[in-house]
């Protein structure tokens, strides 16, 4: 393979030209995530106009994550190969030709592969707007931007199901502009971007994409997920069909760890993942993940149908949980930016998730919701700690040149950890509402009918069924937030063996036998070849690497 040439796009960008394009990286990223969160309280309506079944209620959901989750690593390698921002102007096409498809589905199917169009785009989008932001920013003084990034997936977590109820309920919009929502906001962004992010690239001659190794991860998450979409509800966990996909799945990746071991250009680099530090981000991420995602899905349920709130209600009532996420993002951000040091405040943020998840785990149908916002915050305050500052971790260990392919790995791995987190979760609390609510049933002298008490149309329920089907939601969400708080303690441990690290302050690695500038003057500092000298030793120690 030919070695690869450096080619600058343009000069260092000074601050202001950093936060001009960080504005539109950021909102592209806002309207990505909000694409998967807007839909949760409009769901019910969209899949009723449709005719949709509850089978295609839950792909609408499983369809986008599969597909985004499956895409992420093969995005950040693309990333490493060629330009980062066309790619992401790429990306942000096929969200919007996905977007306008999904909000112009005239059946629950056609509507399910918009949603997995769409979702091609959004895992390009989750990852390469971290990649892009590593290649602007140094380690160092990229905390403080955190609070930015921490603050916009708080506000696309909790802020889509508030949007998504008043969509709905609003008679001259419906539920299509839930689709539609995003689109004016995405072209804005793309053509912000294109005037503001201005990028060096790495330009290699006989690129070679490792094809193989991209469709066999792809086939096997996406066999995996589709195992944990359907497992305890349309087959038992111990049956043939989950012997057949688990194996499946199993084999799939196996091979693709055999196939990226020998691959030239693999899409996820066994060493990186195989580096203590990217490993453990990797764990920490998976109880991160499955915050956001639980804390989002479960407790808009628990104050919808545990707590009797509308949809609008119940996103407000959210709120808390977001505030935490932003204050606590700001604040940690410029701590590390000031001080250099990481690890204290991963190492704190985990311990703080694990309380908060803990304290969750009290509440039921009757806990007042001062203590259920204290709890919400607290959950927030972990999240903001710890997400973003994970990835902010791994960004620090590899050269610039891997950057796309060490952030896609763990926002893979968190995604993937959040999808099972969730499933899993949601198996366990349909379990137990079951089974509270035929033993209420039974002893209030009600008779079942063997499906009649488990329907989320509570409306259509006399008050007495309707009062105990909210208390076994109530009830039981605790439970799930217990389990949260356990899973979340390896998180804590993860965190507890990190290698303690000053940030660096330049874009890419000191080359070996180099002193390594520390301090402001270091970003002052920072040459146009992404921390390699202007000097023309400089340039060919990078085209050679």
């Amino acid at each position: 393979m030919s070695a690869p040439t450096a080619t600058a796009e343009a000069a260092p960008m000074s601050r202001r030209q950093t936060l001009e394009a960080l504005s539109g990286l950021l909102l592209v990223l806002f309207v990505a995530m909000l694409s998967s969160t807007v839909v949760s309280t409009a769901l019910p309506k969209i899949i009723g106009a449709l005719n949709g079944s509850q089978t295609q209620y839950t792909w609408v959901v499983t369809a986008t994550l599969l597909t985004a989750t499956a895409t992420t690593p093969i995005w950040g390698k693309l990333a490493d190969l060629f330009s980062k921002k066309l790619l992401i102007q790429v990306a942000i096409v096929v969200f919007l030709v996905g977007s306008v498809a999904a909000g112009f589905s005239q059946s629950a199917g056609q509507l399910i592969a918009a949603r997995a169009f769409q979702g091609i785009g959004v895992g390009g989008l989750q990852a390469l707007v971290q990649v892009a932001i590593a290649a602007m920013i140094p380690p160092r003084e990229r905390g403080r931007y955190n609070g930015y990034l921490g603050g916009v997936m708080a506000l696309a977590t909790v802020g889509g199901p508030l949007l998504g109820g008043l969509i709905v309920d609003t008679s001259w919009l419906g539920w299509r502009w839930c689709f539609f929502v995003g689109v004016p906001v995405a072209i804005i962004a793309l053509f912000l971007l294109q005037i503001t992010l201005n990028l060096p690239t790495v330009r290699r001659q006989n690129v070679k994409i490792d094809y193989l190794g991209a469709t066999l991860i792809a086939a096997g998450v996406s066999v995996l997920l589709i195992w944990i979409s359907f497992v305890d509800d349309s087959f038992a966990w111990l049956s043939w069909q989950t012997a057949a996909m688990v194996g499946g799945a199993v084999l799939l990746l196996a091979l693709a760890v055999r196939v990226e071991a020998r691959a030239a250009e693999p899409v996820v680099p066994l060493h990186i993942v195989r580096e203590r530090t990217t490993a453990l981000a990797i764990l920490g991420s998976l109880a991160v993940g499955m915050a956001m995602f639980g804390g989002a899905v479960f407790l808009g349920q628990y104050f919808q149908i545990g707590r009797g709130y509308s949809p609008t209600e119940a996103g407000l009532l959210t709120i808390p949980m977001m505030a935490g996420v932003l204050i606590s993002s700001i604040v940690a951000g410029r701590m590390i930016t000031t001080s250099g040091k990481i690890k204290p405040y991963i190492v704190f943020g985990a311990i703080v998730l694990v309380a908060g998840f803990a304290l969750l785990g009290t509440i039921d149908h009757e806990t007042s919701l001062v203590i259920v916002g204290v709890a919400m915050f607290v959950v927030g305050v972990g999240v903001g700690m710890t997400m973003q500052n994970l990835v902010l971790a791994v960004q620090n260990t590899v050269a610039l040149k891997d950057i796309g392919a060490a952030s896609a790995s763990v926002a893979f791995f968190r995604s993937l950890g959040g999808t099972i987190g969730v499933s899993v979760l949601g198996a366990v609390l349909a379990r137990q509402v079951t089974d509270r609510i035929t033993h209420d049933l039974a002893a209030a002298g009600i008779p079942t009918t063997g499906g009649g008490g488990s329907t989320l149309n509570l409306d259509a329920l006399p008050e007495p069924v309707r009062q105990i089907v909210r208390a076994a939601y109530g009830d039981a969400t605790g439970h799930i937030f217990l389990i949260s708080a356990a899973i979340a303690v390896v998180g804590v441990v993860a965190a507890l063996l990190l290698r303690p690290v000053t940030l660096r302050s330049s874009l890419d690695l000191p080359d070996p036998g180099r002193a390594v500038a520390v301090g402001a003057d270091a970003v002052d500092a920072a040459p146009a070849f992404d921390g390699v000298d202007a000097d023309p030793a400089g340039r060919e120690e990078h085209a050679r690497r």
